[in-house]
């Protein structure tokens, strides 16, 4: 394993942390809402950073959403990339990957994902129940029915790329959903219901895409959850380091030194996993339970940091309005977007049987 970034893959994390530091600043955030900024959005697009996806890989994603983590930029990033250029690229026909990477690149196409039998949120949770009754129906001529509860990022997409109660992935239009409401989440991630009512639709891969894209989102997400969680890391750093008391510097405390030690080890872990996860799909290898050993971390050792991160700050860290208190929402939604420890564990132990059972 080499996880060295490319001359590519370092340009294009570089230039991405020069658009989001120069962009995504705290009055920006904030005027932002819930919604994305445009703004930065076509910035980015513009820098051909979003198109530029497909030839940096998985592992020069991850890269890039490290840093717009380290921000919490407000841009359909991941999304748009995981749930569309990506998947298209891997899984789409001839067709379709003529027909929509242009639209992806150039950010004119925005998608994001839905995979209802995982309640919505969890659209990078398990995968054994896709058959839940409340799962999204699609018909012969593909055609869709059925409600999704929460769908990060739906009010900034075109796109939806739905997986059925088969485990099929089908990808439409948002203009063909009879209704859309506007739901919040823990993080202000332009999330909405979906409704689908006989939605025309176009089936994007096989059997094997389900799995692939899950995988492909559970690293991605992990990625985006390290930058997060060192944002929150380096802004507690540079608190307990100028905040005083009793005459000397907060870092100069063990206890604080202590907790600051922990979450740089816990972003480590999770940083790395990730590397591990987006290489071996690079390289063509199997990343089922690579992807989810990262999005455990993520969810468990993401959650530590950023509690500690706002942790830190004191009085300042219970300040709705600070900038701390953004990582610490961010990661708190990426912890219950992965799905929690627990789960995410259980489904690791139950792939690593199969794997051994079909073994020869």
């Amino acid at each position: 394993m080499d996880f060295t970034p490319t001359e590519e893959q370092a340009a294009a994390r570089d230039l991405a942390a020069r658009i989001f530091a120069d962009l995504a600043t705290p009055e920006r955030l904030t005027a932002a809402g819930t919604g994305s900024d445009p703004e930065l959005w076509k910035a980015l697009c513009g820098a051909g950073l979003v198109g530029a996806v497909e030839e940096l890989g998985l592992l020069g994603l991850v890269l890039l959403l490290e840093e717009q983590g380290r921000t919490t930029a407000q841009v359909p990033f991941a999304s748009t990339c995981v749930y569309g250029l990506l998947a298209v690229a891997a899984h789409g026909t001839p067709e379709q990957r003529e027909r929509l990477l242009p639209g992806i690149g150039d950010g004119s196409v925005v998608v994001c994902g839905a995979f209802p039998a995982q309640g919505g949120v969890r659209a990078v949770g398990k995968t054994r129940d896709v058959r839940d009754a409340r799962a999204v129906r699609a018909s012969a001529q593909g055609e869709l029915t059925g409600a999704v509860p929460v769908v990060p990022w739906l009010r900034d997409a075109t796109h939806v790329l739905v997986a059925d109660r088969q485990g099929e992935l089908w990808l439409t239009a948002v203009a063909g959903a009879p209704h859309i409401e506007a739901v919040e989440l823990t993080a202000p991630w332009a999330a909405g219901r979906l409704t689908l009512d006989g939605a025309a639709a176009e089936r994007l891969g096989g059997p094997e895409a389900h799995a692939d894209v899950l995988a492909t989102a559970r690293t991605a997400f992990a990625g985006l959850q390290a930058g997060v969680a060192a944002g929150s890391l380096a802004r507690a750093v540079a608190h307990t380091g100028t905040r005083e008391q009793f005459g000397r510097p907060l870092a100069t405390r063990q206890a604080v030194q202590l907790r600051a030690a922990d979450a740089y080890m816990d972003i480590e872990a999770i940083r790395v996993t990730a590397y591990e996860a987006a290489w071996r799909r690079d390289a063509g290898l199997p990343y089922g339970t690579h992807a989810l050993t990262a999005a455990w971390w993520a969810s468990e050792a993401g959650r530590r940091v950023v509690d500690t991160g706002q942790h830190l700050h004191g009085g300042a860290g219970a300040d709705l309005d600070h900038p701390v208190h953004r990582h610490f929402l961010w990661g708190r939604q990426l912890d219950a977007y992965l799905g929690c420890g627990a789960e995410v564990l259980q489904e690791l132990g139950e792939l690593i049987v199969s794997e051994e059972e079909v073994r020869p």
